[in-house]
């Protein structure tokens, strides 16, 4: 595994920290507020000065009592509680400003990747996606919440101090004038080292995560092949280079702060020694020179924190490369003018010339010429192999032919929007997902507005409903991630229910009766066949007993349709299908 990759050209990271400044266009009144609260506490920090000089002054030069010095002291008293509110108000502000952008950033990804479909992000890790989507988003909330206020603040506030430091002693003003720009300048210097290594950092972070995320995926295959202690080590090595990363970011964090706070410190103490040899010497009053003393670490402070902030911008940047790169990945093309469906069911769903191929360039399908009709159950048999999944995912709309089209009542499925489509098909996969919850709940993922009467309706018809209501709260029992509590047999028939409750045009079952005994998979059998009425239905099978009775069998190898008819049919004529019946035993 690389663990150099090249650093981010300048101009790169100039895009970068302008496309996250556009981000912040839409939470902009937030951020003003935030900027606008914090200047009123740096406005505070003059008056705040001038009180507590005022009564240092009165108390040594002048000996005022406590009487004298109660005005000036109440007015301490209520800046302090000034600087307060408006210190919360500019935190929550910011707050809110951060969790708006991230929010509305987070609604694009998830809207991209459904646009982009599976094929296009198949090459992805999922780990690194997921990173991306979690890890990736978070970087992105120090840049709003503490480094775009600070960065207005740090050009505000030394400014405003500057003005009210130059009347009081204009020496101690060229002090702060010309040292000023060093700090910036040195943090610029010592961060461009912590940038690419803050780069580095990200993406072997992505690669880190999208490796974790495959071995928790093939835990059990790593298991069985007894690798698992291996993959263990490799796990070990990459998070200890990544601990190693960490620590020489860190490191060169630290150089930067320290450089910061040497150039702050000479130069308030430059202008302490300045104020104490002119006090000493009798050459200016208290009153102005501990004034000034009291501007200088304030006047120096948003610089710093600037500084401090700055490793957010960085951070900020090398995630934002990830997210831009998968924004600005183009969507599969679709047709310029968008097609509707009726709102009746769909009659017919044709597959014209079918090829398609993955990223490999080896074809999968070629010339599919198939329909599916509505009432009727089409099977599609054939060796592991042979395209069957991928046709069904072309159905689904989760990829796009290569060449040929297909056609839903007359209208190209490109020019379809994929919502609209999505909300036509139901799909019982090979290995259906149940994500932890309650029996109902997963069941109206389907349909959210299902009524009790639907769900039991659906249990039923899939041969589900006894499992569930011999659960202790039937339908509200809870299952864990993945089924968690449930034999495989339940999740299947869970499932399945799910996808007869969707109550969809188009029906697609990839092993429906898998993991089922003889009992189980011929009640399952007869759910589906009792749902051909009104709609499409296609099965993926490789027992042939379940689709011995279906309305028409195809036969699919080597990406080819090789033989199409009834079951009658192809049992009385020379062919595939005949040869799979009899290796089977001609029991179908």
């Amino acid at each position: 595994m690389a663990t150099h990759a090249p650093p981010m050209s300048r101009a790169t990271a100039k895009r970068l920290n302008a496309w996250l400044r556009g981000r912040a266009k839409p939470v902009r009144a937030a951020l003003l507020g935030a900027v606008t609260a914090g200047s009123c506490g740096g406005l505070l920090l003059v008056a705040q000065a001038w009180a507590l000089a005022r009564i240092v002054d009165g108390v040594v030069t002048r000996h005022l009592g406590l009487a004298a010095t109660w005005p000036w002291l109440w007015a301490l008293l209520g800046i302090f509680a000034a600087r307060a509110l408006a210190g919360v108000a500019s935190e929550r502000l910011a707050f809110a400003a951060a969790a708006g952008a991230k929010q509305t950033l987070r609604r694009e990804l998830h809207a991209k990747l459904a646009s982009l479909g599976t094929s296009s992000v198949q090459g992805q890790a999922s780990g690194a996606l997921a990173a991306l989507l979690t890890d990736g988003l978070d970087k992105l909330d120090q840049y709003y919440s503490a480094y775009l206020p600070q960065a207005a603040l740090a050009m505000f506030i030394p400014a405003a101090l500057l003005a009210f430091a130059f009347p009081a002693d204009w020496v101690s003003g060229l002090i702060m004038l010309a040292s000023a720009p060093l700090i910036p300048l040195f943090m610029v210097i010592v961060g461009k080292g912590a940038e690419q290594l803050n780069q580095r950092q990200w993406r072997r972070l992505a690669r880190m995560s999208a490796h974790f995320f495959d071995v928790i995926e093939g835990l059990t295959t790593l298991k069985l092949f007894n690798a698992s202690r291996i993959e263990a080590r490799i796990v070990e090595r990459m998070s200890d280079e990544y601990r190693h990363s960490v620590m020489a970011v860190l490191r060169v964090a630290f150089l930067s702060a320290l450089v910061l706070e040497f150039f702050a410190t000479l130069s308030i103490a430059m202008i302490a020694v300045y104020i104490g040899f002119r006090l000493y010497y009798g050459e200016m009053s208290l009153l102005p020179g501990f004034y000034v003393l009291l501007l200088a670490p304030e006047f120096y402070r948003p610089l710093r924190a600037m500084g401090t902030q700055h490793h957010a911008r960085m951070e900020a940047v090398a995630a934002a490369e990830q997210i831009v790169a998968l924004l600005e990945t183009p969507a599969p093309e679709r047709l310029s003018t968008q097609g509707k469906l009726p709102d009746a069911r769909i009659r017919m769903i044709s597959l014209e010339g079918v090829d398609f191929s993955y990223r490999s360039g080896q074809p999968v399908l070629r010339g599919i010429d198939l329909t599916l009709k509505q009432g009727e159950r089409v099977a599609l048999i054939g060796p592991s192999g042979g395209g069957k999944s991928t046709l069904a995912r072309l159905l689904l709309g989760l990829a796009t032919p290569d060449a040929g089209r297909i056609v839903v009542d007359g209208v190209d499925l490109r020019g379809i929007d994929p919502q609209g489509w999505f909300a036509r098909v139901a799909w019982l996969p090979q290995a259906p997902t149940i994500f932890h919850g309650s029996i109902a709940e997963n069941l109206r993922l389907a349909k959210p507005d299902a009524t009790e009467t639907e769900l039991r309706a659906a249990a039923e018809a899939a041969g589900a409903a006894g499992f569930i209501e011999r659960l202790p709260r039937g339908y509200d029992s809870l299952v864990g991630e993945h089924g968690q509590g449930l034999s495989g047999g339940e999740i299947r028939r869970l499932a399945l229910a799910r996808a007869l409750l969707k109550d969809a045009d188009l029906l697609i079952l990839d092993e429906a009766d898998a993991s089922l005994d003889a009992a189980a998979a011929a009640a399952v059998n007869h759910a589906v066949a009792t749902q051909t009425r009104d709609r499409a239905v296609l099965v993926i099978a490789h027992r042939l007993e379940s689709v011995a009775d279906a309305d028409r069998i195809v036969v699919l190898a080597d990406g080819r349709v090789v033989e199409t008819g009834t079951p009658a049919e192809l049992r009385a004529r020379p062919g595939a299908y005949a040869a799979a019946l009899a290796a089977y035993g001609g029991a179908a």
